[in-house]
């Protein structure tokens, strides 16, 4: 159990982060109707988008960053608690089907394990040990990027993690809400920190915060997916078909890309095993799947190289 001087030190070093601040624009919120409730959140809303755009440097180095990484035999790793860790994990598991990415590829740790997920684990997040270890269980290596992710900047479990990784060579990112005038962890390689200001409720970081981090989990693996040929023009050309859903929406990113009918579009992908991107060289460029999947390859995957026959 902490001691009473520790536990006065967490409740000050909380009572500083802005995070944890009251938001002078909601105060009143409990006495108003459902209608004005909404109207303060949506206002308040408002700000993340554009505290997020102030933080574009640094996301663009980020991403150059996991990029080369991945290049490179590489891999990005998320790690985080409550809500911040699920988000992690949420938008690690939405790559392979979007993007046709290996699972291992792009993966999320939250503090409590897979569990946390669906329920709280109270005071998982509490001990730096449990992030180095799970950073030991990943077998991070110095070719990995490991993204930790923490509203408050603070907690233990983020914090660990990071530092463990940078220990064994990862280049390393972290993902804060609070001002980057406040950022002091020095094994972090870039930070990104998009200033959303005290929450509509105090302290509930899953409000603004929340959302501002899934925007730049967004951009981070979104971007870094179209820089290794995941997309052409502005269609997802790698997804995965692992349902009938996708299997549709192979068949009309085919469509829609090269004008040929639903049936065509069906027998060409037949030909092409399944791989949007076959199907696509092979209409587009007028060869056969054998010379499709080639100019592929010297192309690194992307599409557009190919069809243009250039290497």
């Amino acid at each position: 159990m902490n001691s009473d001087s520790e536990a006065k030190g967490l409740f000050d070093e909380i009572s500083s982060l802005t995070t944890e601040q009251r938001n002078p624009r909601s105060m009143e919120i409990d006495s108003k109707p459902v209608s004005e409730i909404l109207k303060i959140i949506n206002e308040e809303d408002k700000a993340v988008p554009l505290a997020v755009e102030k933080e574009l440097p640094f996301i663009e180095k980020a991403v150059n960053l996991i990029v080369d990484a991945l290049k490179n035999g590489g891999r990005l790793i998320y790690f985080g608690a409550g809500t911040s860790g699920r988000l992690g994990v949420i938008d690690a598991a939405e790559c392979p089907p979007t993007f046709g990415t290996p699972p291992e590829l792009i993966c999320g740790f939250i503090a409590g394990g897979n569990k946390a997920m669906f329920k709280a684990q109270e005071g998982a997040e509490d001990k730096e040990e449990n992030g180095a270890n799970d950073v030991l269980s990943a077998n991070v290596t110095n070719k990995d990027v490991v993204c930790g992710i923490a509203a408050s900047r603070r907690t233990p479990y983020v914090i660990g993690a990071v530092k463990k990784a940078k220990e064994l060579g990862a280049k390393t990112l972290f993902i804060t809400c609070n001002p980057r005038s406040d950022f002091n962890i020095k094994e972090v390689d870039i930070a990104i920190c998009p200033y959303v200001g005290p929450e509509v409720i105090m302290g509930s970081t899953r409000m603004k915060s929340g959302t501002a981090q899934k925007l730049v989990l967004n951009m981070l693996t979104t971007s870094s997916m179209i820089r290794l040929g995941k997309v052409y023009e502005n269609m997802m050309i790698d997804l995965q078909m692992t349902n009938k859903k996708l299997i549709e929406r192979s068949k009309r990113i085919i469509m829609t890309i090269t004008g040929i009918p639903y049936d065509k579009a069906s027998e060409y992908l037949e030909q092409a095993n399944g791989h949007v991107k076959t199907a696509l060289v092979m209409i587009k460029a007028n060869v056969d799947a054998d010379e499709a999947k080639q100019r592929l390859l010297k192309a690194d995957g992307f599409v557009r190289k190919a069809i243009e026959g250039n290497s």
